[in-house]
């Protein structure tokens, strides 16, 4: 299991729906920013676009489980689960730092991808000790 990357967000006005909390979609947008974060910080992206190549979302779940409001500080806990041939899984959780509540937990599929011929390609060894997840069978 890789370690855990935290990334701390400020919710902004302009993320309230008309329901007046975090519109849902949202989370989905900070799952992305949280995740090209943690690979910026590890060098994975680097080490992508070294390659010619690019992360892309197959799948993503969440479930939602409390408001979130304008102003609340959120930790999203995020990390690399499993690394297979061609994807990896990301798993994250989204905590209210005020009163510990766990807003939402979700998980990505993401699919590398050449960017000359946009077909999957084999996740290097190089990528994989960034995270340092455990392998697991052929996606």
């Amino acid at each position: 299991m890789s370690l855990m990357y935290m990334y701390k967000l400020i919710v902004p006005e302009d993320a309230i729906d008309a329901n007046g909390h975090v519109n849902n979609v949202v989370f989905v947008q900070w799952m992305q920013d949280a995740a090209i974060a943690h690979a910026d910080a590890v060098g994975c992206t680097e080490v992508t676009k070294r390659m010619g190549a690019t992360w892309v979302v197959r799948r993503h779940t969440i479930e939602y489980r409390k408001e979130a409001f304008a102003g609340d500080h959120v930790e999203v806990r995020t990390q690399v689960v499993d690394c297979r041939r061609v994807s990896s899984r990301r798993q994250y959780e989204f905590v209210r730092e005020s009163d510990g509540a766990v807003l939402a937990r979700g998980e990505t599929d993401w699919v590398l991808i050449n960017l000359e011929k946009f077909e999957p390609i084999t996740i290097s060894d190089e990528i994989k000790v960034l995270f340092n997840p455990p392998v697991e069978g052929n996606a």
